[in-house]
């Protein structure tokens, strides 16, 4: 499908949406007449300091105006820029707060929810897809927090022995498949039908604590990570009763 594909099945009730180069951003009418904000970076291209910065910045807006509509990001991207003037600007701290910005929002009572549709990699996944309370894919979405070749140069490791890591536990490989096991994706959507109903009924479920822990450990792509976040929640309650 393509961007307006998207938006047009999302939003049969009408929509107000700008494009800036590889970033989006507007508001949107849901089936039940409420209203939704929506952004998000397009196109494949890499998140760079320049697109992260002008994207909190509309999150913050978003908070400010104190109206608690929902925010759904769209992502469709390469990794982060990786050019020298963005490294030397400080690319990792733009990036930490495009992702802080969207948790806040999720924190003042903005329902945060991811699109995933393309591409995604590393950085830019991280601070776009990864922060926000939920995120859903459509098929043939290719996420990855690392590639296999990134993560022989940081390791060491030949490439052989990372590729069957990664077929044995899908918490280490990339892929659409691997992220929806390890309960980072809650959920891919049926492209074949129409989006705005299964936008509305992911709206309508409860939502508050992340669940994504829970989610890989029912679906056996990351078994530890819910036991050891408990663990760590009651440990530290503990510490503060005493």
């Amino acid at each position: 499908m393509t961007l307006d594909d998207i938006l047009t099945s999302l939003f049969p009730n009408g929509r107000s949406i700008e494009t800036s180069g590889a970033m989006i951003a507007g508001r949107a009418v849901l089936p039940d007449g409420g209203s939704i904000h929506v952004l998000g970076l397009t196109q494949g291209e890499p998140l760079g300091l320049d697109e992260a910065i002008v994207l909190a910045g509309r999150v913050i807006q978003i908070v400010k105006s104190g109206d608690r509509a929902p925010i759904l990001v769209l992502v469709d991207s390469a990794s982060q820029r990786m050019t020298k003037r963005d490294e030397l600007l400080g690319l990792s701290e733009y990036l930490s707060h495009l992702a802080k910005a969207l948790l806040l929002a999720e924190a003042e009572g903005h329902r945060t929810v991811g699109l995933l549709y393309g591409g995604s990699a590393a950085g830019a996944f991280i601070a776009t897809a990864l922060a926000t309370g939920t995120l859903v894919a459509l098929p043939g979405a290719h996420p990855a927090v690392m590639d296999l070749p990134s993560m022989a140069r940081v390791t060491k490791l030949p490439i052989d022995v990372l590729t069957a890591k990664a077929e044995a536990t899908p918490v280490f490989a990339p892929g659409l498949d691997n992220m929806v096991m390890s309960g980072g994706i809650h959920i891919v959507w049926d492209d074949a039908a129409p989006l705005a109903p299964q936008l509305a009924a992911l709206l309508r479920l409860p939502h508050g604590r992340d669940d994504r822990g829970r989610l890989g450990a029912e679906r056996g792509g990351r078994r530890k990570a819910a036991d050891l976040a408990e663990r760590v929640e009651h440990a530290a309650a503990s510490h503060q009763a005493a």
